[in-house]
């Protein structure tokens, strides 16, 4: 039987005794120390002497850091699926994805009985089991709706999924007879018999029933891991054991090993010898062969038409996400948008982000990339490309606090680089949402809580360092590349990808944030009054007013965040009343707040979704513009309007200083609309369009060729596309309103 490839594990089996009940919890943390990889305790919740086994385990993972614990075998008849597959997530979860699940049909019926379990027969027991694997899979996938399930032993009626457990759980059955060798191939992941029970069917024969019944389920026979209990070896001496260890590796299978026997010599001697012997002997022999880590069958079935995954380079192997793998569900969505993309790599460093647009570059899919995964407007997703997640990348260092000087990475999200500089007295506009990524903003603009006083984030880049598409690494600032550097400061992800940004922050202390929720009867005349209030507000204040229309009966409302950039109550307060003119108030209420209070937190996984989003720039909220706005909600074409102020400190920068070239209008509006009433929503957006003055390209949906007009009006959008000429001459990165390469290489300055 050869060799199935698998990475080798070395640990324990142990006996959860009530007698000492910290022994257990000991050798785990003997097993640790020495180096091994997980300590497995055996379940009999019938035997008055052990204790539980889970509640064991969960104290194990509490007391260890590093190993892996499983239960060698969990009594199924005992244990509900539910609830043990609940256990199993919550101990995976509490523990960073330390559990592994050894399973087994229950082999003392009578015990079992006598404990008030099912009396089943042996066949029975097995079909239990069958059953049971598929209801715990179907618990730890939180992908779909509630969980049904309908068999002859468990009956589940729209159970709602979850938890998701931190790694994928490997469900490895005790198994020595036919039907359940059977079940192993067909649906296990791994195959954890006793040494000493291994009789007839014999090693080779239980393989060869294992890999058949694989085979006939669609599966490889290496989706199966071959683990072991051993209770003793033959001979004496260490060598003869890694011989007999490395022989059960190379000529049976086996990749995992657990030990029985608790003296302490004997752990030692198991983590610091024979485990790195019989290591080394197998990568020697690997290295002969070629035997290399299976890819299961579930992920290969899953592989996209287009993209060599095989050609993945070696340092990147680890970074790379497919379809099948148990992290795909964590990566392939944005936060607005559902992707399916056919790989996800997440370097973690520029090289390696080098090496994956190179590689990229080779395939015949679209490339994407992403930083913190908000994604509004959904290009940091797709369907069957590459997305680079720089999610990893997530640095924030400050290298200079006196001068503000600080050192970004792009996947840092706004929550922490605000919590971190608030340490030192220092702030950054960031939007208004914790979960937006350092790279996504700092490339488009940053149209923040802070603009008005301080501009926008764009407006403090000072460096960055950026892959280019022929993957070199290079610095942008105003000496070195500045046409680059004056290009990525507003054109988003056209000219490569940022690895890291160098932002001059500045000093602020706490904050007033007021939250304003009007009347919206009269929404026009809210949005008109509000508009002028705003512009004559001082530069501290910056406001965003988000409004809603009629919703279950309920009348239009709009509701205004404002913060004032001071700890001036007094004059906040001026300034925040006067805004209170816009309309009838339902509610007001302010704070005095450090500004990382006001920048709301992330939450966990991205699950997509999907909108249309229309987005403008206004410079005044004229009578007709506010009019026109209103009409989107009162249609319910727009289940949402929300404007954002700018003007003040933004529209101090020269429009030619970097391409965001829009420095004279005041207001930034959205609206958002499900993609079922796209076609009214855009009706009433083309009516407002030639009211409009530029757009801001990070809130918008639409990707017609005619958006680049508005969003890099001329002469920059002819200085773009030369310089796209010079850096991207193939149109690499295409995904984030794709600004074409001149036709031919001009000069620019």
């Amino acid at each position: 039987m050869p060799d199935y490839g698998h990475e080798l594990l070395f640990g324990t089996f142990t006996t959860p005794s009530a007698k000492d009940p910290q022994h257990a919890v000991s050798v785990a943390q003997a097993a640790e120390a020495a180096g091994l990889d997980a300590v497995t305790i055996q379940d009999h919740p019938y035997n008055s002497d052990f204790l539980d086994t889970y509640t064991l385990l969960t104290w194990i993972a509490a007391k260890t850091s590093r190993i892996r614990v499983a239960a060698n075998v969990s009594n199924l008849p005992l244990r509900p699926p539910v609830v043990l597959a609940k256990a199993a997530a919550s101990i995976d979860l509490l523990s960073g994805g330390r559990f592994e699940m050894g399973l087994g049909a229950g082999g003392f019926g009578d015990a079992i009985k006598a404990a008030g379990g099912p009396d089943l027969t042996a066949g029975q027991r097995v079909d239990a089991l069958d059953e049971a694997i598929e209801v715990m899979r179907g618990v730890w996938d939180t992908s779909r709706a509630g969980l049904k399930h309908e068999g002859e032993h468990y009956k589940i009626a729209g159970l709602r999924r979850g938890p998701r457990p931190a790694h994928e759980i490997g469900i490895w059955l005790g198994a020595y007879k036919p039907r359940m060798l059977a079940l192993t191939g067909a649906k296990a992941d791994g195959w954890l018999p006793s040494l000493d029970y291994i009789k007839s069917p014999t090693i080779a024969e239980s393989n060869a029933m294992i890999d058949e019944a694989a085979l006939a389920a669609g599966r490889q026979p290496s989706d199966i891991k071959r683990l072991l209990n051993i209770m003793r070896l033959s001979g004496e001496s260490a060598g003869e054991w890694i011989e007999q260890l490395t022989g059960l590796v190379l000529e049976h299978g086996f990749s995992g090993f657990f030990f029985g026997g608790d003296d302490p010599e004997m752990i030692r001697t198991l983590g610091e010898e024979i485990a790195p012997a019989v290591r080394a002997a197998v990568d020697q022999a690997r290295a002969q062969t070629g035997t290399a880590a299976p890819k299961s069958s579930r992920a290969l079935s899953k592989r996209v038409e287009g993209i060599d995954y095989d050609a993945l380079p070696a340092a990147l192997s680890d970074r790379a996400i497919e379809p099948g793998d148990f992290r795909y569900g964590g990566v392939r969505h944005s936060y607005v948008w559902s992707g399916r993309p056919g790989l996800v790599i997440k370097p973690q460093n520029a090289g390696e982000v080098s090496e994956a647009v190179l590689y990229a570059r080779a395939q015949d899919v679209p490339l994407s990339v992403r930083s913190g995964g908000h994604g509004i407007s959904g290009r940091s997703t797709n369907r069957g490309g590459i997305v680079i997640d720089l999610g990893a990348m997530n640095g924030i260092e400050v290298l200079d606090a006196e001068r503000g000087l600080v050192r970004l990475g792009p996947g840092a999200r706004w929550s922490e680089v605000a919590a971190k500089l608030a340490e030192h007295g220092l702030a950054m506009s960031s939007g208004d949402y914790g979960g937006v990524g350092v790279g996504g903003l700092a490339t488009a603009g940053g149209l923040g809580y802070l603009a008005r006083k301080f501009g926008l984030t764009i407006d403090h880049v000072v460096a960055a360092e950026i892959v280019l598409a022929d993957g070199r690494i290079v610095r942008a600032d105003a000496e070195n590349e500045p046409d680059l550097f004056w290009a990525i400061r507003g054109a988003g992800g056209n000219f490569g990808i940022v690895t890291a940004f160098e932002l001059a922050a500045y000093r602020l202390g706490n904050i007033v944030q007021a939250i304003q929720v009007f009347d919206g009867s009269d929404m026009a005349g809210i949005l008109e009054r509000w508009g002028g209030l705003v512009e004559a507000s001082p530069r501290e204040v910056t406001s965003f007013l988000m409004a809603v229309g009629r919703r279950g009966g309920q009348p239009p409302v709009a509701q205004a965040i404002t913060v004032y950039a001071g700890e001036d109550t007094d004059a906040a307060a001026e300034a925040i009343n006067a805004l209170s003119e816009a309309g009838p108030i339902i509610e007001q209420r302010a704070y005095l707040v450090p500004y990382p209070a006001i920048i709301a937190q992330p939450g966990g996984e991205h699950h997509g979704g999907g909108a249309v989003i229309r987005s403008g720039l206004v410079e005044h909220f004229t009578p007709e513009i506010a009019r026109r706005a209103s009409a989107l909600l009162s249609s319910g074409a727009a289940n949402l309007l929300q404007v954002r102020s700018v003007g003040g400190a933004v529209n101090d920068v020269p429009s030619d200083a970097m391409a965001y070239p829009h420095r004279t209008q005041n207001f930034s509006l959205i609206a958002a609309g499900s993609r079922g009433s796209a076609d009214v929503l855009d009706a009433l957006w083309d009516q407002l369009r030639p009211l409009l003055d530029g757009m801001y390209l990070n809130f918008e949906t639409d990707t017609h060729p005619d958006r680049l007009t508005e969003a890099f009006p001329e002469p920059a959008l002819s200085r773009l596309r030369a310089l796209k000429r010079r850096y991207d001459p193939g149109n690499v990165f295409n995904q984030n309103f794709a600004i074409p390469p001149a036709e031919e290489l001009r000069e620019v300055g």
